[in-house]
């Protein structure tokens, strides 16, 4: 077996696997599949405005007494990763991967539910990271400097702050807990793992362990973020380690939906996929010649009785 059949066995599977695929593109069943899932799409939607009412909202301003500000006093820094390009890395380094396996197994339930679950996870993600962020308000390292820009410290008659920095500063201030860098890294990162690990099938009892280099990769970035948001002064370690068990927890119940485990046999496709193959097969079976007829009667005397809804809906939601 040469490396080109060696790289399409691992992306593809075997040959068997290859024939029985249903042949269901973008161009025959995109639309359709979009179509059967806009209650989805229309959710993501909704997501993406409760996370804007969240973050103008802006967080519950904790108490922060004079003795608390020992541990707040880290000097305040640029971030080593920018908040722009988390979704870089985190959405579109992923859509590229399903882009570039969808061209190579033109399957369009795969492309479609491996963009969908990966956008529920992001999104479901930053949800419940800003959610906490507001409920908690816990300071970061640097919210001396947030409050008292000039160092000069001010209290009320209870001890607490009395900021006089920006706004924008003060309302990031109280945004520690958990970190929305490293929960997004968790939540795309780690749905591009489970992804690739299903498709390499690093878990096929072979013994490959180069395939969990590849399935590590981008838990290792994610890490890398979030050991960086702790190198910046932004967020505690207990933040960091909240939010990347959010992401790699919500990440995996997104995957699950639409997907088998990594380590079950048929854990390299989506089970929108298995159920079309079935459809292929069934349909197939019905149409070959029987007893040298070209249809196969039914009990009735008609052929091909035709029900209200399509075949392509039952496959998808799991009726046939």
């Amino acid at each position: 077996m040469g490396w080109k059949d060696k790289i399409r066995t691992v992306f593809q599977g075997n040959r068997n696997e290859i024939e029985r695929g249903c042949g269901h593109t973008i161009k025959s069943h995109g639309l359709s599949v979009a179509k059967i899932h806009l209650h989805d799409w229309l959710i993501l939607l909704l997501l993406v405005v409760i996370y804007i009412v969240l973050d103008v909202i802006g967080p519950f301003h904790r108490f922060v007494g004079k003795d608390m500000m020992t541990d707040l006093k880290y000097p305040m820094k640029d971030n080593t990763v920018p908040a722009w390009s988390v979704p870089l890395y985190a959405v579109v380094l992923p859509v590229i991967i399903f882009v570039f396996i969808y061209l190579w197994r033109r399957d369009v339930y795969d492309l479609h539910h491996s963009i969908l679950g990966l956008l529920f996870a992001i999104l479901i993600t930053a949800v419940i990271t800003e959610a906490i962020k507001n409920g908690v308000g816990r300071p970061r390292p640097d919210f001396f400097w947030r409050c008292f820009p000039d160092g000069k410290e001010e209290y009320d008659q209870w001890g607490d702050v009395k900021c006089h920095g920006k706004e924008s500063d003060i309302k990031e201030g109280h945004k520690s807990f958990p970190s929305g860098h490293t929960s997004g890294s968790f939540a795309g990162l780690g749905f591009l793992s489970l992804y690739l690990a299903g498709k390499i099938k690093a878990f096929d009892r072979r013994g490959h362990v180069a395939k969990l280099c590849i399935v590590f990769l981008p838990l290792l970035m994610a890490s890398l973020v979030g050991v960086s948001r702790v190198d910046d002064y932004w967020h505690h370690w207990q933040d960091v380690f909240v939010g990347g068990l959010i992401g790699l927890f919500v990440s995996t119940f997104c995957y699950l939906q639409f997907f088998p485990a990594p380590y079950h046999t048929e854990g390299w496709g989506p089970y929108a996929y298995f159920r079309a193959v079935e459809e292929v097969r069934s349909n197939i079976q019905r149409v070959q010649p029987a007893s040298g007829e070209s249809e196969v009667a039914r009990p009735d005397g008609q052929l091909n009785q035709h029900t209200t809804t399509s075949p392509f809906e039952d496959v998808e939601y799991g009726r046939m």
